[in-house]
């Protein structure tokens, strides 16, 4: 395999991973969390998102949060902004980078956002044109890259047409999402393929779901192809409430763990943040799908 000897995890589990949970973990948990997490050498922590609380009651406090958190210096903390509203919302808390979000499936789109596809690009330009003239950058999240729960397949141009209008907003990095963990690394490597030809890899994350155990040999299929930023979660914590058959998120823990065994560089802490993770597991009251929370007990 060809990789870089450094990568760069995206941590999004106080955001991508509560927000389905039914289980509220109280502002004080969630801000003790995200603490843990910022001493414990990630650099990006998505906190919290500014979508509508009757949408996401799991993060209706997301301005205490934002605004109680220890901000450690060089840690990048960011939070989802659906609309202008949500973006007013973020700005008070002031967070440091807003992640913008659609789909490149028009079903899940109507379904997630309750709009169409060029519906979304006149609010999200809004959102991010506002969010850079406020001094905050723009992170971007296409979701449904590699298959939709309504129309399964979706086509790599689709994919490129929309991640061509972000990149136009101004965004300065787009995840690409795996919503419903349908991909397999052959796959991973022809969407790759077509994107690289267009856009730097250094603008490109991947974010996978482990839904059918297959985001691990993702990460290294996409690591093969010159990426090198992940979004995980810790715990395995997450996944879509408007896609159905969502499960949790890649786990940070378990992505940290094969990393550190391949001596790539993460800057992250392995002990730390299996404290952190058996700590939310214990505010969950429930086991998380981690294979490292697993391995120890």
């Amino acid at each position: 395999m060809n990789y870089s000897d450094k990568v760069i995890i995206n941590e999004v589990g106080p955001r991508d991973g509560l927000q389905n949970e039914q289980t509220f973990i109280s502002t004080e948990d969630k801000v003790t969390w995200i603490n843990q997490l910022s001493h414990s050498g990630l650099k990006y922590i998505e906190i919290t998102s500014f979508v509508n609380p009757n949408w996401i009651p799991a993060l209706a406090d997301a301005e205490e949060v934002a605004k109680k958190i220890e901000r450690v210096p060089g840690v990048l903390y960011a939070a989802l902004v659906p609309n202008r509203q949500g973006l007013e919302r973020a700005l008070k808390a002031n967070i440091d980078e807003a992640a913008i979000f659609m789909s490149a499936s028009e079903t899940h789109n109507q379904k997630n956002i309750n709009k169409s596809i060029d519906e979304t690009f006149s609010i999200l330009n809004k959102v991010a044109k506002e969010s850079i003239s406020a001094g905050k950058s723009v992170r971007g999240y296409l979701s449904t890259v590699f298959g939709c729960p309504y129309e399964g397949n979706i086509r790599v141009e689709e994919v490129v047409k929309v991640a061509e209008k972000l990149f136009e907003m101004g965004i300065r990095e787009l995840s690409l999402g795996d919503t419903i963990g349908v991909s397999n690394p052959t796959q991973v490597q022809k969407v790759l393929e077509v994107l690289l030809k267009r856009f730097p890899s250094d603008q490109l994350a991947m974010h996978f779901h482990d839904t059918r155990g297959t985001a691990m040999a993702n990460v290294l299929a996409s690591m093969n192809m010159g990426i090198t930023k992940f979004d995980a979660s810790l715990g395995g914590l997450g996944g879509c409430p408007y896609a159905p058959g969502a499960s949790g998120n890649l786990a940070t823990d378990d992505l940290l763990y094969m990393l550190n065994g391949m001596e790539v560089e993460t800057g992250i802490d392995y002990k730390r943040i299996i404290s952190s993770a058996q700590f939310i597991q214990e505010k969950m009251k429930r086991p998380l799908p981690s294979h490292s929370l697993q391995a120890c007990h």
